[in-house]
């Protein structure tokens, strides 16, 4: 007997119906937590760089896998993960679940949550504009082309794509999130 499932696993991306990524944020979520646990169990044995390696390979790589699909989530759901990247900072940093993160974060050169999403959708763009992404990626970017002589006309713009029928599922595809993020990064990058 087949069963019906409310969700599907693809290349370890838990997906479900509404595409809102709750399943797939509580996978992380759970996973990351173990992996910290278990290096805290080991932290007063560990010096500040071991400990910092640790949590780089096993919660920022599971913060930072496919995170480009996080792109544009409800902040209840960013802030679940911002919660394990603080606690992995202060156990790093050995300060207080309870201080202040962000100059934590800052000390450890690591960029909060919804700026690392970001900023990984803007490499994706790049790299695709540059020919160093797949075809299938560079083919949902098309750069923007003025009808007439504009000052933009000398910048490297994106074409962003006529707004979705979808409120929110469209908004949030890279081929609307790139050009939005991409657009808007200073001349001066």
């Amino acid at each position: 007997m087949i069963t019906i499932s409310n969700t599907a696993t693809n290349l370890g991306v838990v997906t479900d119906g509404t595409l809102d990524m709750s399943g797939h944020v509580k996978k992380i979520v759970r996973a990351a937590s173990l992996a910290l646990h278990r290096i805290g169990s080991l932290r007063k044995y560990l010096d500040t760089t071991s400990t910092e390696r640790l949590v780089h390979a096993f919660v920022s790589s599971r913060l930072d896998y496919c995170n480009s699909l996080l792109y544009d989530l409800p902040a209840k759901e960013i802030q679940k993960l911002q919660r394990i990247q603080n606690s992995a900072a202060s156990m790093v940093a050995r300060f207080s679940k309870h201080s202040h993160m962000t100059p934590t974060l800052q000390q450890l050169h690591w960029l909060p949550i919804r700026e690392r999403i970001t900023y990984k959708v803007a490499l994706l763009t790049y790299k695709a504009l540059h020919d160093m992404a797949p075809m299938y990626i560079a083919d949902l970017l098309a750069q923007y082309q003025p009808s007439r002589s504009l000052r933009s006309s000398t910048q490297c713009l994106l074409r962003r794509p006529p707004p979705s029928r979808t409120t929110h599922y469209g908004d949030r595809s890279f081929a609307a999130s790139a050009p939005t993020i991409w657009n808007d990064l200073p001349m001066s990058i």
